[in-house]
């Protein structure tokens, strides 16, 4: 299937036309109107090079709160925690963390400077929130990502501290769901998300799903 170019206009291909490896267009920008469209239809950013791609992976890596799965041992831990628990107490430090942190699974990041601008902006408007995990004053670990409706599409996440990010990821998990959330998008799979009860859908259920859920559009 063709790579759609996105220039002036808002709308996005339909996420089926996407490459099997999820890649549905090229192009635009990371203005706050633009994303709020992408992340409706379960479209995110990623960059490549200079390029901004868009993705739509079938199947979706999810996590429905209901189905937080938490380990013996942490549940140990969280009963006498070694960190304090925050939101939005310093979502620009998370951002930047999570740009900063080396991976072993990844050459370099993909949060560029335009990147990490944009979502500070989107959270100056009240769209894009942290979950933090302190020590001693110390930020140690968290996670951003976009809250719409009753689903919240996490984006990265970091961790100083052994535990740190699952600790924080744990708590705001169990926050999202009192405040009603129902879905959180993990984008993508990998090994942490699932030992924490993050599980596979196909595309078409997850699309179903975010017309019911997302609500404030």
């Amino acid at each position: 299937m063709p790579i759609f170019v996105i220039e002036e206009e808002l709308s996005f291909p339909p996420v089926h036309l996407a490459e099997p490896d999820g890649l549905l267009a090229i192009g635009g920008d990371l203005t706050p109107v633009r994303l709020l469209a992408a992340y409706n239809k379960g479209i995110f950013p990623w960059y490549e090079g200079e390029y901004i791609l868009w993705w739509s992976p079938d199947p979706r890596c999810v996590l429905f709160p209901g189905e937080l799965d938490i380990s013996h041992s942490m549940k140990q831990s969280l009963k006498q925690p070694a960190f304090e628990f925050a939101i939005n107490r310093a979502f620009s430090s998370v951002i930047h963390q999570c740009r900063m942190i080396r991976r072993k699974e990844q050459q370099g990041t993909w949060i560029t400077d335009e990147v990490e601008k944009a979502y500070n902006k989107m959270h100056q408007l009240g769209h894009a929130h942290s979950a933090e995990a302190w020590r001693e004053g110390e930020l140690v670990g968290g996670l951003y990502g976009i809250r719409i409706g009753k689903v919240f599409f996490g984006e990265s996440m970091f961790s100083k501290a052994s535990n740190a990010s699952k600790f924080a990821f744990i708590n705001y998990v169990k926050q999202l769901k009192a405040e009603g959330v129902e879905l959180i998008d993990c984008q993508v799979h990998t090994p942490h998300l699932e030992s924490l009860g993050a599980r596979m859908i196909p595309r078409k259920e997850f699309v179903q799903l975010l017309s019911a859920l997302v609500v404030d559009r």
